[in-house]
């Protein structure tokens, strides 16, 4: 379940944000890619939860999952 992925047009030009915060699920993904772990995340960032980091790592796999074609 992603229940903490929101995505609201009116909120960071429509990009999925974690629980309507304006943390986007993008820019957790490329904290995590730089090695930051869950913790060093909600260190620097104490408005979120692990859980949100988690569920931005499932909603990530979830996208990278989907079949794509390449174009051109």
């Amino acid at each position: 379940m992603l229940d903490r992925i929101q995505i609201r047009p009116d909120l960071c030009e429509g990009r999925p944000t974690i629980r309507g915060l304006r943390i986007t699920v993008d820019f957790v993904l490329k904290l995590m890619g730089n090695g930051y772990t869950a913790e060093d995340i909600v260190r620097e960032y104490p408005e979120l939860e692990k859980e949100d980091v988690y569920q931005a790592a499932r909603y990530g796999a979830w996208l990278a999952s989907e079949k794509t074609s390449a174009v051109g």
